[in-house]
This record gives C-alpha cells, structure tokens and sequence, in this order.
C-alpha cells in the first residue's frame, strides 16, 4: 500500500498519541502548531508572567496569532477564571476557547499540600477540589499544583508522603470529573526530582503525574538524563523558561520527550514584554528548531 510522507507522519503522531494517553493525560484534538504542522508535541502558554494582565478574549486572540496549541491559565491573574464564577460564566468562558483554535489545556493554581498545619492542610486539599470543578466546567483537562519547600521541623520523608497522600485523595476526586493533576516540580528542595518521584510513588494514582518544569537543579543528583528517567511516563505537561539559556538542554529534553512518548504540552512560562506577541512567535520559532523543525 502506498503511503504518502504526510500521512505516514500522521500515523506515526496518531498511535504515539494513544500511548501517550495511557499514562493517565487527558488531551483534545490534533497539535495545531501553525504550517510545520510535524511536531508530535504542542505548545502552549502558562499566563504566569507573560500573559498575567490579558483577558480570556485577549488570550486567545494572541495564542491564534502566534500558533500556540493551548493555555494553562494561572489563579489570581487578570483572565478571572476563579471559583467564584457563576454556571453561566463558566459556560462563557467553555465556549469561547471550544470555538477557537485555542485549548484551553488546564488551571494553575498555588496549593502545595507541604504544610505542618493539618487545618490548613485540609482547606488547601478542599479548596484544589473546587478547583477540580472548576477546570471540568471551563472545558479544562486538568490542575497543576505543586510542593513548595520542606518544612525544617519535620523530617523529609514524611512531608513527601503527606503530600503523596493528598493526591491519592485528590487523583481519585480529579479522575470523577474528568481532570489530571500535574504536580510541577517546584519548590525550594522540593524541586529535587528524586523527591518528586517519591511523591508520585505514594500517589501511585493514574490521575496524577509530574509538570516538568525545566529547573536548573534538573541537572543535579546524577545528571539530566538520569532525573528525567525517573520521570519518565510519569510526565503529563512540561514548562518552560526562555529557551535561550544556554545552561539548559533544551534539545535534549525535546529528544527525550518524544523517545520516551511523551505527546503532550510544552508551555512557554515565560517573563512580561512590550511586544508579547512577537516574543512568542520567537519562541515557537526557537520551539521548532530544537526539535529540527526549521
């Protein structure tokens, strides 16, 4: 039978994808990345810091201009998409990414599920599940959260596993509504991608996977490649800073990204600018060229 490149290239993306989705991503549609159109990943922009002032309209009409595939739309900026919203702004805001181009991929909030006090604990656990609703109503298909630092009063291996344990709970509340969780590699120690994988460990919910978030520290305890295998089939979205810091390998994150079948977002969280259009179109410019695309 004859194949045409495109179509062969279209086979290829297509059964890489559902592997993909195995690992517990929830994800729409085909990449829309602009005329290349080659890439097996998709881009997209995380509103913290760039994108913090725009409105929903504003967002995605920029997204369209510069050809990014989706946006993850940090708490507390000026989209307003919050808990608060009424069922017919939640409708709104559903339909106006369902009838562009833009994805709306997932809802970054701030909870850390770190913290000592079991009070407040319990109220970050609660509040991540009204986000969850939140996300499943705005057409959303997934929250990230995050660990932010490790308690000096309590020893280590039991804040992994207090974290670990608040997203059994929240993996399972997440998969009830449609959502995944994405816990970002962040946090001051907590950044250590062993640490992350402990956590996952304790977690062990196929609702819940890691945000790569392209740290300098993802260098550290043995080397890029050896932290990325510990995350590796575990990763359901990425960030990324400027891909002009030489420090980082970028291009090897792409590589391995794709080698280990991975086929879902790469967000730009990028710094504010006067010209955030053209910045992101250099972005997707140098996005394509580590991949070999340009």
């Amino acid at each position: 039978m004859h194949t045409s490149r495109r179509g062969f290239l279209g086979l290829a993306t297509s059964g890489l994808g559902l592997r993909f989705l195995s690992t517990g991503e929830v994800a729409r549609g085909e990449p829309a990345t602009g005329g290349v159109g080659l890439s097996p990943l998709k881009l997209g922009l995380v509103t913290y810091n760039l994108a913090k002032d725009w409105d929903v309209p504003t967002l995605i009409k920029n997204c369209t201009e510069a050809h990014f595939d989706g946006t993850e739309l940090r708490t507390s900026h000026n989209h307003k998409v919050e808990v608060d919203l009424t069922p017919a702004q939640r409708s709104e805001v559903r339909k106006r990414f369902a009838d562009s181009p833009v994805q709306l991929m997932g809802l970054g909030s701030a909870f850390d599920f770190h913290t000592p006090d079991q009070a407040r604990l319990r109220s970050d656990i609660e509040a991540t599940k009204a986000y969850i609703v939140l996300a499943q109503d705005v057409g959303a298909t997934g929250v990230k959260v995050r660990p932010n630092g490790l308690p000096k009063e309590v020893p280590v291996e039991k804040t992994l596993e207090q974290i670990g344990t608040s997203l059994v709970e929240l993996g399972q509340f997440a998969r009830d509504h449609g959502q995944v969780l994405r816990l970002e590699v962040h946090g001051p120690g907590t950044s250590r991608v062993q640490y992350i994988r402990k956590i996952l460990d304790v977690a062990n919910h196929p609702s819940v996977g890691a945000c790569w978030n392209s740290n300098q520290s993802d260098l550290d305890d043995g080397g890029f490649a050896a932290n990325f295998d510990l995350l590796k089939g575990r990763i359901f979205s990425v960030h990324l800073r400027d891909l002009y810091l030489e420090e980082y390998p970028f291009r090897t994150l792409f590589n391995s990204l794709v080698t280990s079948g991975f086929r879902g977002y790469t967000m730009a969280e990028i710094p504010e600018s006067n010209d955030p259009v053209r910045v992101m179109k250099y972005f997707r410019g140098l996005w394509l060229a580590y991949q070999g695309l340009l």
